[in-house]
């Protein structure tokens, strides 16, 4: 529904609600490591009632077309809009990803991935080293602190593999079997 269907106070109260929304959106976009404007963007796109050009998102956010292809680019990185085709359009059209579960599946996924990858490949190459440098120390206690120290690198390698398979519940689906999507609302 546009907003040409509302009188010009219901307009004005309408935008009031939606102003409010979109900076909390915007404030709170740091958790996913977005900038503020970023985040206003995002909920420019949220409230509109169809798909938006660069152009026409940088008239309503008052920002160049440079800002907004930047935002746009971090928002599609993200899974968090979807570039569209209208017939009839020779211009790039973006509407958000309403699916907020799978946004959230997609940015942490991603975002965790990476990082317990990263960090399971060097606790991989480092135990491996300390089993080397354990079997070539020759003083008790400079074994004890190289045990010591693996011993705690495989505890941080079990935590990642741990991680991993939480990431692998997002990416399946079956976190929801955990934690369904919706509850009914308490009262």
């Amino acid at each position: 529904m546009g907003l040409e269907q509302l009188n010009e106070q219901e307009q004005a109260a309408l935008l009031k609600v939606r102003k409010r929304v979109i900076e909390a959106i915007g404030r709170n976009m740091d958790l996913y490591g977005i900038t503020l404007s970023t985040g206003h963007l995002y909920g420019l796109l949220f409230f509109a009632d169809k798909p938006m050009t660069l152009d026409e998102m940088g008239q309503e956010m008052k920002m160049s077309k440079t800002s907004m292809s930047t935002g746009v680019r971090t928002l599609l990185d993200l899974k968090m809009v979807n570039k569209v085709w209208e017939k009839g359009s020779r211009k790039d059209l973006y509407e958000v990803e309403y699916d907020w579960y799978q946004t959230f599946n997609d940015f942490f996924a991603i975002k965790w991935r990476k990082a317990v990858e990263t960090n399971l490949n060097v606790l991989r190459r480092s135990i491996q080293e300390m089993d080397k440098w354990i079997a070539e120390a020759e003083e008790a206690a400079v074994k004890r602190v190289l045990t010591e120290d693996q011993r705690k690198m495989k505890e941080a390698s079990e935590y990642y593999l741990w991680l991993d398979r939480l990431i692998d519940t997002l990416e399946s689906g079956e976190i929801y079997k955990l934690v369904p999507r919706q509850v009914e609302p308490k009262a």
